[in-house]
């Protein structure tokens, strides 16, 4: 009888050598011990089979099977190895066969959300109620929205989502549409000039206050006002969404902005809510994140539980 040199190796086996293929021809051998039964099982040549237990051979430094009374027989060191390969493929077919799963009635769990004051007074209501009954040990950070690194934050995951408008496009962003906004124009009550209506000569007569993110640059109602050969007075500069009505409430100044956020601080204070004196644009909220994370189940279900919470605004 022939015997099997197998060089002696008492080193660990290096993995980065180790083909997966090689692992799944190992557990059918060690499970059959037969090559003609285990290369049947797997679809291969006898041929192949033998090939790939030599290879396995030089790899473990071991016979791993040998040649029996009754047929084959497993050596020693496949004994050994025969329930770790077994099970290891086992869990290997579990990660990348079952979705993993996210339960928010009992996970623990914190999101980033990247959006601006105004943004964040609109969704976290409805959203925090939602989490409240849905998930209520899944936690929230809210951080400004940082344009020049949107991209990079979601890919990271450094921030789940960033909430917007007027996003700059990006290849491997993903964009979902929240809700549909449009403007209107606050004064306060006691306005020594306007009651209850705004004409345009009016308009482009009083100061106004203009929210910029960036703290610079023009609106959309100057955008708006230019294609006609008008302008108007910006008299004060805002990076702030909620600090502008709170100036509109002590001073003279006009503010067009989103209209959601006026007619909430009408509610609150003394402050004539007024439809603009000419026709602008709406615009649309939009949820971003990176397709990194499309089908995360955490991220996903973030996703459908902030459409879900901006339902009653569509």
């Amino acid at each position: 009888m022939s015997r099997i040199h197998v060089p002696a190796s008492s080193a660990p086996v290096d993995l980065s050598r180790v083909n997966l293929n090689l692992l799944v021809a190992l557990d059918a051998l060690l499970t059959e011990a037969s090559v003609t039964k285990a290369a049947a099982r797997l679809g291969l040549t006898q041929s192949a089979l033998s090939h790939a237990l030599r290879q396995l051979r030089e790899v473990f430094g071991d016979a791993l099977l040998i040649r029996g009374r009754g047929g084959m027989v497993l050596t020693p060191r496949a004994q050994q190895l025969a329930v770790p390969i077994r099970r290891g493929l086992l869990e290997l077919q579990r990660a990348l066969h079952d979705e993993p799963l996210f339960e928010p009635s009992t996970a623990v769990h914190r999101f980033t959300l990247a959006t601006s004051d105004y943004f964040a007074s609109i969704i976290l209501p409805p959203l925090l109620a939602l989490l409240r009954t849905e998930a209520p040990k899944v936690d929230l950070d809210v951080r400004p929205v940082d344009e020049r690194r949107t991209p990079e934050l979601l890919e990271s995951g450094a921030v789940d989502l960033v909430i917007q408008a007027f996003p700059t496009p990006a290849p491997a962003l993903r964009q979902q549409k929240l809700f549909e906004e449009g403007f209107s124009c606050i004064v306060r009550q006691d306005h020594p000039e306007v009651n209850r209506r705004l004409e345009l000569a009016q308009y482009l007569r009083l100061p106004h206050v203009l929210i910029s993110p960036r703290g610079e640059g023009e609106g959309i109602v100057d955008q708006v006002l230019a294609k006609q050969g008008l302008s108007r007075r910006i008299a004060l500069r805002l990076p702030f969404f909620l600090t502008a009505p709170l100036v509109i409430t002590r001073s003279d100044l006009v503010l067009t902005a989103p209209r959601r956020m006026v007619e909430g601080f009408a509610q609150a204070w003394r402050l004539q809510v007024l439809k603009p004196p000419l026709p602008l644009p709406t615009f649309n909220t939009v949820q971003l994140w990176h397709e990194r994370y499309e089908d995360d189940p955490a991220h996903r279900w973030l996703r459908d539980a902030l459409m879900r919470a901006t339902a009653p605004l569509r």
